[in-house]
């Protein structure tokens, strides 16, 4: 796998020249209506599944620690996640494109209906920063001794009443909790999980994340790093195709899964056998899992970062048209 190494936003461009020049040339696809049509028609019924899952138990008012968190904790809706989109520097043909100009960055053209580059423009600063996360992240060794202990960290010194999931029965008692933490030890480099660690928890972790470090902290062996691409990819949509970001959908299930497995909840009634990391088997086999999660992952984050690198590129294009 290629290596990116950017610092400050200024150098994504450095990276740039890793980049086939002949993916720019490419531009723009046209696509006929029956064939695009048929590939909005798939994501439709590969994502229909997990939309139906979500609508029925929302209606019900039943909750699941996995299948909730890709909705909740990421804020996409299941249409958004349903509705196909090409990605940028693809034209679709037809009378019925026309329907896509109802969504925010299309335009209208002589062949078709495309992403509007210039666009692009109010979402640079959240560009250059997911590219530096991603391509900052894959730059890094992976660290495999965290042992998941950031779901731990979330309850430590807590009893069931006060853990942040309360409905979830816990399958270890909060004296083991304690003693797992205590005695393994917390690893943790993720903003986004750190922040939620119980007071007791913060000072017993090496490090304190921040938003501010979180480029320079991210590494790919971590879980929520990992379900994190899924969210990047779709903080650019529709300028990121669909088919990338459902990719990245269905692996955040599977990392999301490994999580709660190795948490100190009973997931058992969602079909979830626990990976015992207060065990020293347990830690292996999460290490083990978490290894093969990072190279399902990592592909997804170079697709992702390198998707990324052609749209600034061409904001940097559409800039250039405007200031001439």
């Amino acid at each position: 796998m290629r290596h990116w190494s950017l610092g400050a936003p200024t150098s994504v461009f450095a990276a740039w020249t890793e980049v086939s020049s002949s993916a720019l040339a490419q531009y723009p696809q046209v696509v006929r209506q029956e064939e695009w049509q048929a590939r909005a028609r798939a994501h439709a019924e590969r994502a229909q599944p997990w939309v139906d899952d979500r609508l029925v138990r929302r209606a019900h008012d039943r909750k699941h620690a996995i299948n909730d968190f890709l909705f909740e904790y990421y804020p996409y809706s299941p249409s958004k996640l349903a509705t196909w989109h090409p990605g940028h520097g693809v034209v679709l043909e037809g009378p019925d494109a026309k329907a896509y100009l109802q969504y925010s960055g299309y335009i209208a053209t002589p062949d078709g209906v495309t992403t509007d580059a210039s666009a692009l423009r109010k979402h640079r600063a959240r560009l250059d920063l997911a590219l530096r996360i991603l391509t900052g992240t894959m730059s890094r060794p992976a660290g495999t001794g965290c042992f998941g202990l950031h779901e731990w960290a979330m309850v430590y010194g807590q009893d069931q009443e006060q853990v942040r999931h309360a409905y979830l029965p816990l399958r270890v008692s909060p004296a083991e909790v304690t003693a797992t933490v205590d005695s393994v030890g917390l690893r943790c480099t993720h903003i986004d999980a750190y922040r939620f660690f119980t007071p007791e928890a913060m000072p017993l972790n090496p490090i304190e994340p921040t938003r501010e470090t979180q480029p320079e902290l991210e590494q790919p062996g971590c879980l929520h790093a990992g379900m994190d691409v899924y969210k990047y990819a779709f903080w650019f949509s529709p300028f990121v195709g669909s088919d990338l970001i459902m990719d990245c959908f269905e692996n955040a299930v599977r990392i999301r899964q490994l999580d709660m497995r190795a948490s100190p909840y009973d997931m058992e009634p969602f079909g979830l056998a626990p990976v015992r990391v207060e065990t020293p088997e347990g830690r292996r086999e999460y290490a083990d899992a978490q290894r093969e999660l990072m190279e399902h992952t990592n592909p997804l984050r170079e697709q992702l970062a390198q998707a990324l690198l052609l749209l600034a590129q061409c904001d940097e294009d559409a800039a250039r048209l405007e200031d001439h």
